[in-house]
This record gives structure tokens, sequence and C-alpha cells, in this order.
């Protein structure tokens, strides 16, 4: 197995562009290629997950170009995909898996999608019957529940009432939700989505809803319980759309920022994001740290108290920041006492198993852990366990996060390293530029 051994440092400070998200990519991808009219997308995510993302969309007829580094025109295909027989294989990419089975699911062809053996533990089911409701005919390939899928021409199931009706729970996963929102226009019908229970990951629904109004599509969303799609809308190019830097991965180089005295500033996302990770920050200023916003930049300092002083333990609801949530559990390593992360259940049905990842690797630093349903009480020891050989699931946020533990000067070994292709091939390399 390749790794990488991290030598340890004390001091970050500097500046970092960001890749472009990996949410708002593969968002913005599925729907200029739904679109009627062609579409400039500047500043794209170069990763694995948008790599299965355009290959998908070639395979189903849809006309791309990359003009530069990070810029793709697309040609949309106004709702319908030109092939209709198609083999798809999607990796370990959720952003792609589960929009694509519902846009699919609403077409007249016959597809199967399949993926790494990970993402055929990751659950589905919640999203095939309520697609089954609407009249998609999906059968599981595998296990009942979980992909590969295939799914044949779509039967519109009328309700009782004029137009489409449908429930999804809310508390498995939000990408359920966002496969729904983005994939009923394409059947002309007026729609409405009940969520069945809490729905999680709000801010991730917030970014759905923004970009399908950014082509031309208008959700009436009824607190968070139901969202109403009117009939014969049909997705319309804006003509260009610029991709923000991914929320998610400023939070490592601003913890880096906290742990190392800074300051360390992210440019590509600001006080005016559309992503809801960007309140990581906020959640970094409850632990001690400085936080400065701008319009397309975020800068963290670490706290001004006498040198060695800790960050603040924390106790926090994250439901809201699942993936940036990660980065406080690392953070925990450097705190004042016991720090609690709270309601982050959808931990389990990610790339691993992170509620009990995390739990296993903070152990080999020496913290003490306690892992429950939806939480982690994480208490620091004294002094971290130097050389600690850290497995990565093939999980690209465990490998980023765990990287910040040489910040606090401890030697530590990342096996796998390259698993952050899936979002941030560079990763390393740019967080060398800061860390010292």
């Amino acid at each position: 197995m390749e790794f990488l051994d991290l030598a340890p440092c004390s001091v970050a400070h500097g500046a970092v562009r960001l890749p472009g998200s990996k949410s708002i990519s593969n968002r913005t991808l599925l729907l200029a290629a739904l679109a009627d009219g062609r579409t400039q997308v500047r500043g794209l995510l170069d990763s694995d997950d948008t790599r299965r993302m355009l290959e998908a969309l070639q395979t189903l007829g849809v006309n791309w170009q990359q003009e530069g580094e990070r810029d793709y025109v697309v040609d949309g295909v106004a709702g319908r995909f030109p092939v209709a027989n198609a083999e798809l294989f999607l990796g370990n990419a959720g952003t792609a898996f589960r929009p694509l089975t519902a846009a699919l699911a609403l077409m007249t062809g016959h597809y199967q999608l399949s993926g790494v053996a990970r993402m055929h533990e990751r659950p589905i089911g919640d999203l095939v019957d309520a697609l089954r409701t609407l009249g998609a005919q999906i059968d599981y390939l595998g296990t009942p529940g979980f992909p590969p899928l295939a799914i044949k021409p779509w039967q519109n199931q009328h309700n009782e009432q004029p137009g489409l009706r449908t429930s999804v729970r809310g508390d498995v996963s939000s990408q359920f939700l966002t496969a729904l929102l983005m994939a009923l226009p394409l059947s002309r019908e007026d729609t409405l989505i009940e969520v069945a229970g809490e729905l999680i990951s709000k801010p991730y629904i917030e970014i759905t809803l923004n970009l399908m109004r950014r082509f031309g599509m208008q959700v009436e969303r009824r607190g968070w319980s139901e969202f109403h799609l009117p009939a014969q809308q049909i997705y319309s190019s804006p003509g260009t759309i610029h991709v923000e830097g991914d929320a998610s991965s400023a939070s490592y180089f601003l913890a880096a920022g906290a742990l190392g005295g800074g300051p360390v500033r992210v440019e590509g996302v600001g006080r005016d994001s559309i992503q809801g990770d960007i309140k990581f920050a906020d959640t970094l200023a409850q632990m001690g740290a400085l936080i400065a916003l701008g319009e397309d930049w975020i800068e963290a300092t670490g706290p001004r108290v006498a040198q060695g002083a800790k960050l603040r333990a924390i106790d926090a609801d994250l439901n809201h920041i699942p993936d940036a949530a990660m980065t406080i559990a690392v953070l925990a390593l450097f705190a004042d006492g016991t720090t609690t992360i709270r309601n982050v259940a959808s931990w389990r049905v990610k790339e691993t198993d992170r509620l009990s990842a995390m739990a296993t690797e903070l152990r080999k630093v020496g913290a003490v852990v306690e892992e429950g349903a939806d939480y982690l009480r994480i208490t620091p020891p004294a002094q971290l366990t130097p050389d600690a050989v850290i497995d990565t699931y093939d999980d690209h946020r465990m490998a980023m996060c765990f990287s910040l533990v040489a910040l606090g000067g401890t030697p530590i070994r990342i096996n796998d390293p390259k698993c952050v292709s899936k979002t941030f091939p560079e990763y390393f390399d740019v967080l060398a530029t800061i860390a010292r």
C-alpha cells in the first residue's frame, strides 16, 4: 500500500486558491446537460467524481468540450438524453449516482448503473421507493436497497389528483431529495414532494434550489416538509455559470491557520457563498480562532493567547456541516477538554462509515473516543502518539483531515494518500505551501 509520511510542523500561513466545489460541480454539469441551450461552466472541479459525471453524460449522448484547465462548454439536450440504452459506471460518486438514477428513471430508456464495492454498500432504497411511487421501473441487481440498479422506461403513475406526488425520507441522505428535485421537472407534471421525518443537511438542499433557480426552475419550498414544482417547466441555460471554491476543502486550511498561528486565507469562497460548509468558520471561531470574511475569501488566525494555549472544546450539533464536521473531530485533539460532535448519523452512509472510521483512527493518536449512533465524544491525550499509521478507507476526507495532526508537531503516516483525488488531487502539495 502506498503511504505518505508527514513531518511535524507548527507554523501555517499563506493563501490557498480552492478547487471548485464537488457538490456544485456535479449538480451544475447535470443541470447544464438537461437544459435547453449551451452552458459555459467556469471553474469546474477536476476530480474523480466530476470525471465520472462527465463520462456518464458523454455515454448518454451529451456533447461537452473542455476549454482551458477548469472551463467546459456543455450542449444541453432539453430534457431527454439522446442515448436510450447504456451502462454507466460511477465509481463512488454519490453526487453522480443519486441524481442520475432519478433523472434516468423518468426517461424512456434502459440503463444500468453500478459503482465500486463501497457504492454498492451505500443505501439508495429510499430514493428508489420514492421514484417507484411515480411509476419508475427500477430493479436491484444485487442486494435490495443498494446499487447496482437496472432502470426501465418510465410508466407515468398519476395519483388520484392531477399531477404527481411522492414522499422521501429526510433523515438518511439529503442527496435523495436533491435527486428528486433535480429530476422531477423532466416529468413536465405538477409535482409535490413530501419529506418524511427530519431533513438533514439542509444547506445542501439550499445549494440544489439555488442552482435550479439559475437554470430557470422555480421551486416552492413549504418549510422543509414539502416542495412544490409547477408543471411544464423546462431547464434553460443561464449562458455562463461559475463554480464556487469548495467550502468543505476550505475547512482543512482554515483549521491549519487555527493550529499553526496563521493567518491562512482561502480564496474562491466567501461571505456570499451558497454552500453551507462556510459555517465551519463559525464553529472554528467558537473554538477560539479569529475569523475574517470577504466577498471571495475567508481567513483564519490562531487564538491570540499565550503561546502553547489550546483551542476550546465544544459541544455542538453539526448536522448542517457533516463533511466539515470531520475536521472539527481532528481539531478536538488540540482542545482544552472533551469535544462532542452531535447529530452526524449521515456519516455512516458516506464514502465509508465515518463515525466508526473516525473513532478508530482518533484512538490511534491517543484520544479517548466514545462512539454513539449519531455522535462522537473526543477527549484528547496529554500528548499525541507519534508516528501513528492512519488508514483512510478509500475516503478522501479521512486523509485530508488527519493530515492536520502533523501541524500539532506530531509526525504521522497517511495510508493510500491518493484517495484525495476524489475531490482534491493536489491537496498534499497545496498543504505543503502553507505548512512550515
